[in-house]
C-alpha cells in the first residue's frame, strides 16, 4: 500500500545567486516521497520502503511552487494505487512536477528491489565527473575576486547578461588562468551582441556559450559561425524538442526539471547523441537529493554542471560527495 507526501522546502543559499533575470537568496524545491508498506496498512514495517524525488519550479517556464504542488496532487489516486514510471510520461508532461514524482519512483523502485538505480536503468555503474562551479553575474572585479577564491577549481562556470560581459570574462579570466571557462547568458544577448562576443570570448578561452539568445528567438543562429561551441539550454527540454535545434546549437544542457525527471533525461541523452549533439548535463539550485538522479546521465559527458549543492549554506543528510572537484555517487539513504 502507497502513500504520498508532497511538500515544500527552502534551502539558503551561501550569500546571493544572481543571473541576467534577478537574484536570490534561498532555493525553493519541492519534495515528493512515496511509501510503501507490503502488511497492506500502510504503517511503518520492516517491509516499509520510502522514495523520494525533489523538484526546483521555475517561473521561466511558467511554475510556481503551488502549481507544481497542485498538479502532484491532482494525481495522488494513481500514484497511491500504483502508478509506475512509465505510465507517469502519460499523467503529466515535461516539467518540475512530474520530476519529482519520477525520481521518486526511481528511488522506490530501487529500495524495494535492493538494488542500485543504476542496475535498474540497464548502464554501468556511473562515472564520477569533474563539475562546474558557478560564478554568480557581478561587476567584472568582483567576478574576479571570486575566481582567484576557486582558481584551483578546473571548470568555472560565469552568468553573464550582455553588457559588459567581455570585461566580466577578461577579469575572470586574470583571476584564474588555469581553469577551463564555460559562460551562459541565460537568454540575455541579441544576435549582435553574439556576433560581435563570440570571437573574443573564443580568443579569451571560453569552450562553451550556453544559450545566449531568447529560446523564442534563436532562428538567427541557424547557419551562422560559431567559433565557440554554443549549448541549448532553455530551448531544449525533452526528446521532441530536438529537431529544431539541428543546425543552431552543437550541444543541448540535459536538466531533469525539464525533461521530466530521470526517464525522459536518459532518452533525451541517447537520441541527442544520435542525432550528433554533444551532451551537458546541468541543474537547477537545489540540494543533493536534485542531483542525484542526475549522476546517471552525466556519466561521460563533455560538460557537467552539477554544483547546486557547493552554493548553498546547507545540504540534505547524506550528502554528494564533492571531493577533489568531482560529483559523487549518491549514497542509498539519499537516493537511488
Amino acid at each position: 500500500m502507497r502513500r504520498l507526501s508532497v511538500r515544500h522546502e527552502s534551502f539558503p543559499i551561501a550569500g546571493s545567486f544572481t543571473i541576467s533575470r534577478g537574484s536570490k537568496t534561498t532555493a525553493e524545491v519541492v519534495l515528493v516521497e512515496i511509501t510503501e508498506s507490503s502488511n497492506g496498512t500502510g504503517q511503518p514495517d520492516t517491509g516499509q520502503y520510502r522514495g523520494r524525488g525533489e523538484c526546483v519550479p521555475y517561473t521561466r517556464y511558467g511554475e510556481s511552487i503551488s502549481g507544481v504542488i497542485e498538479s502532484i496532487e491532482s494525481i495522488r489516486s494513481e500514484i497511491e494505487d500504483g502508478l509506475d514510471r512509465h505510465r507517469l510520461q502519460q499523467f503529466l508532461p515535461a516539467g518540475a512536477a512530474r520530476n519529482a514524482v519520477d525520481c521518486a519512483l526511481w528511488d522506490l523502485e530501487a529500495k524495494t528491489a535492493g538494488r542500485r538505480v543504476w542496475d535498474l536503468a540497464g548502464i554501468d555503474v556511473p562515472a564520477t565527473e569533474v563539475t562546474a562551479y558557478t560564478l554568480s553575474l557581478d561587476s567584472p572585479d568582483a567576478m574576479q575576486r571570486a575566481a582567484k577564491k576557486v582558481a584551483s577549481r578546473p571548470l568555472l562556470k560565469l552568468k553573464l547578461a550582455g553588457e559588459g560581459d567581455i570585461e566580466r570574462v577578461s577579469a575572470v579570466r586574470q583571476g584564474a588562468p588555469d581553469a577551463r571557462i564555460i559562460v551562459d547568458a541565460n537568454e540575455g544577448w541579441t544576435i549582435e551582441q553574439y556576433q560581435q562576443m563570440a570571437p573574443v570570448l573564443a580568443t579569451l578561452g571560453v569552450s562553451l556559450i550556453e544559450q545566449p539568445l531568447p529560446a523564442d528567438d534563436d532562428a538567427a543562429l541557424l547557419g551562422i559561425d560559431r567559433p565557440v561551441p554554443v549549448c541549448a539550454d532553455e530551448s531544449c527540454h525533452d526528446s521532441c524538442t530536438l529537431a529544431q535545434l539541428q543546425g543552431k546549437y552543437d550541444v543541448v544542457n540535459i536538466k531533469l526539471d525539464k525533461t521530466g525527471g530521470l526517464t525522459e533525461a536518459l532518452v533525451l541523452r541517447n537520441t541527442a547523441e544520435s542525432m550528433g549533439f554533444d551532451i551537458m548535463v546541468g541543474c537547477m539550485l537545489a540540494s543533493s537529493l536534485a542531483m542525484a538522479p542526475a549522476t546517471l546521465v552525466a556519466s561521460g559527458v563533455g560538460t557537467v554542471d552539477l554544483d547546486g549543492p557547493l552554493l548553498l549554506a546547507e545540504d540534505r543528510p547524506h550528502p554528494l560527495d564533492y571531493s577533489n572537484n568531482l560529483v559523487g555517487l549518491p549514497a542509498p539513504e539519499l537516493w537511488g
